[in-house]
């Protein structure tokens, strides 16, 4: 199925930024402060922060473009995000910027997305451009150029939430970020849903903010460098679930049945817990949950966990 959009391509009044936090450190506001001023209004979504994270950011609420929703409760990054984009969709804008509460911006990442996405051939069919990053845990990053083609921006089969200017007459089409996702493949699965009626999903060539993907450690094995990223029991589970839940839905690229490439991914997972992370007991419990979850399609919030 495909859908007619509006042609017209945005500049920052017809943008806004949403941006989902839950327990923001004290970095945030200066972090806030890079996004404020490159579009028309900031909707921040709380999932359930402390007394003292709230006044911080009922402060920041003061500034006329900015707009705070509590929640006072972790509903689920998914559910956040949908939160921020009605709002956004019901003052009037057709473009949203999502946004980590740890994300660096760059001072022209919107000029730059907006500078992309009007290079595009039939632009009005993008979903979602996506912002490449530097880590800002140090890993590294291969050098900024243009593709072979001289542009900014490639097709991609899906792009991380983070830095992703959406469209929201697309988003009105595909449908809402799936709240029973709750945390991690939310963006995946979203793109691949977009793909799937016919939008488009590209990413800048240039990385244009500095965010960090869980808290990324460096290991040698065997003569060569392995990374991990050290994501809590939680965070396994999601991941190990929702990854499957992905495979079963879209049928993702490989051979073999979709339980299968998922148990073999799970394992992967658990050999990299089990090398190099602490906490192994909890994490690789989470990861077995998570896929046997995926496989029953039992989604939403985790509800069992290792006691401890």
């Amino acid at each position: 199925m495909t859908y007619d959009l509006p042609g017209r391509l945005p500049d920052r009044r017809h943008a806004c930024a949403v941006v989902v936090t839950y327990h923001p450190d004290n970095g945030f506001p200066a972090r806030l402060s890079r996004i404020v001023p490159q579009l028309d209004a900031t909707v921040i979504v709380d999932n359930g922060s402390s007394d003292a994270e709230l006044r911080m950011l009922r402060e920041l609420s003061t500034y006329p473009s900015v707009t705070l929703i509590c929640n006072f409760e972790n509903l689920g990054i998914a559910h956040a995000l949908n939160i921020g984009v009605q709002r956004a969709l019901a003052n009037g804008y057709s473009w949203a910027l999502l946004l980590d509460q740890d994300t660096l911006v760059d001072q022209d990442m919107v000029e730059q997305l907006l500078a992309a996405l009007a290079s595009c051939p039939d632009g009005s069919r993008v979903a979602a451009i996506g912002s490449r990053f530097r880590d800002t845990n140090g890993r590294s990053i291969e050098p900024c150029r243009l593709d072979a083609r001289g542009e900014q921006w490639e097709e991609v089969e899906s792009v991380i939430t983070s830095g992703s200017l959406l469209s929201l007459p697309a988003y009105a089409a595909i449908g809402a970020f799936r709240d029973d996702f709750f945390i991690d493949h939310v963006d995946t699965e979203y793109c691949f849903r977009a793909r799937a009626a016919g939008f488009r999903v590209i990413e800048t060539i240039r990385p244009l903010m500095s965010h960090t993907v869980g808290a990324p450690t460096s290991h040698k094995l065997f003569g060569s460098t392995t990374w991990t990223t050290n994501h809590s029991p939680d965070r396994r589970y999601y991941i190990a679930r929702n990854n499957t839940v992905l495979l079963r839905e879209y049928g993702t690229s490989g051979r073999g049945p979709w339980q299968l490439k998922s148990i073999i991914r799970c394992l992967r997972m658990c050999k990299r817990i089990a090398y190099f992370e602490k906490d192994k007991l909890r994490k690789i419990y989470a990861v077995g949950e998570g896929w046997w979850d995926g496989v029953r399609g039992k989604l939403g919030p985790r509800r069992h966990q290792l006691p401890q």
